[in-house]
């Protein structure tokens, strides 16, 4: 195998994203329904939030021209009343989120006055607009809140319900059908292995990346290595939208999905030159998208993050989100230069104001239990060692899931 062969992580990137389908159908959903939900078109602000002069603290409401004075407290004002306009030298008694009296143009605070009978002495200084939240302070009508192609949060719901909106636009979730390859494989909670077994990991691993993500999996389980049984499993799936499979990608006799595939549709894009992940494919059986990861646990994972994701992400209607990466320095040593960039995993920790990467002791691709124990990958470009200190590029994990 040689360098030339494989494709550059960028290359094969591009690749897919150009190859990547229109969204599904949209549909109109509660706001209740609509967490992870993607958004088919920009929202603006129809009202100002707020929408009129608010206090922000539990007080007094009057004219700062006032300061130092006793004054008499002509009326009070709690959250969701109607103030009557406030005559000079007068004070209205106030509450947080009430509407400020038109006439009044400070709040002070209940703590910073004294009060007695239905007269407040009030402070010698008071800056006019203090303790005022204006109108429109948060959003102003046709202010743009939320753009489309938005995945929706929980705070985006509460902005949106901030506009009267019960309602929202979105579309109908990807549905991906996922396929875990190879006779040795057996589901945990199946029983004892048998000589030859391992448990599928790959599974529940790839399925709640997906559902993260906000999709629909349709799981079609394990599927045995056969050429039979691999094309009734592609003729199956490719009822989704997309189609999402581990192993049975690479060069050995055993491994069937990529002749399949290109039997039933196209391979597109086959080898990454990327560490782990090299066995990577990109293809559609028929007309639908299909992405084939790598059998072994780690290779599934940082080609899903790094390939898979931002397809579906484009898949789904969301906006691009580039790779983005953060400055580290490696708290390890990388001596032999490699043909493949690299992405270790690595715990990140902050030491004295900087972050610094520690990789994991075992990089093999095999090895899952250097997933759980990382929070980042530490990226080691093509043809360069490392030294301890240098400086490097990390991507946490956490951000990668989204």
């Amino acid at each position: 195998m040689t360098r030339a062969e494989l494709l550059p992580l960028h290359t094969a990137l591009a690749r897919l994203m150009a190859a990547a389908p229109p969204p599904p159908a949209t549909e109109r959903v509660e706001l209740a329904d609509a967490l992870h939900r993607v958004l088919v078109a920009a929202h603006c602000a129809v009202i100002d939030v707020p929408p009129g002069d608010n206090s922000a603290m539990d007080g007094y409401a009057l004219r700062a021209g006032d300061a130092g004075c006793q004054l008499p407290v002509v009326q009070r004002i709690a959250a969701g009343d109607t103030p009557q306009n406030l005559p000079p030298g007068t004070a209205a008694r106030i509450f947080t989120g009430a509407l400020v009296p038109v006439g009044a143009d400070a709040v002070v605070l209940q703590e910073d006055c004294e009060r007695s009978g239905d007269r407040v002495r009030v402070p010698g200084a008071i800056d006019v607009g203090q303790h005022i939240r204006r109108r429109g302070q948060d959003m102003r009508a046709g202010d743009t809140l939320l753009h489309a192609g938005r995945q929706l949060r929980p705070q985006d719901l509460g902005l949106l319900a901030s506009q009267g909106l019960s309602e929202v636009d979105v579309y109908r979730p990807l549905r991906v059908a996922l396929l875990s390859t190879g006779s040795e494989l057996k589901e945990a909670g199946s029983g004892p292995l048998a000589e030859g077994q391992i448990y599928n990991s790959n599974r529940p691993m790839l399925k709640a990346l997906l559902q993260g993500l906000g999709c629909e999996v349709d799981d079609h389980g394990i599927v045995a290595d056969s050429a039979l049984a691999t094309a009734e499993a592609l003729t199956a799936a490719a009822q989704a939208d997309v189609i999402v499979s581990s192993g049975g990608v690479s060069v050995g006799e055993a491994d069937y999905v990529r002749d399949q595939v290109a039997a039933q549709g196209a391979i597109d894009v086959w080898r990454i030159a990327i560490k782990p992940g090299k066995p990577f494919a990109f293809g559609r059986v028929g007309t639908t998208p299909f992405i084939g990861l790598p059998g072994n646990p780690s290779s599934a994972f940082v080609t899903f993050v790094l390939l898979a994701r931002p397809f579906i992400h484009l898949a789904q209607g969301r906006a691009a989100q580039p790779l983005t990466t953060l400055p580290a320095r490696a708290a390890f040593a990388v001596q032999q230069p490699g043909v493949r960039q690299e992405f270790l995993r690595a715990t990140v920790s902050l030491r004295d104001g900087e972050l610094w990467a520690e990789s994991y002791a075992n990089q093999s691709s095999g090895v899952l239990s250097s997933l759980s124990a990382s929070n980042a990958l530490a990226v080691v470009p093509v043809g360069e060692t490392i030294a301890r200190g240098d400086r490097i590029d990390i991507m946490l994990l956490d951000e990668l899931l989204r």
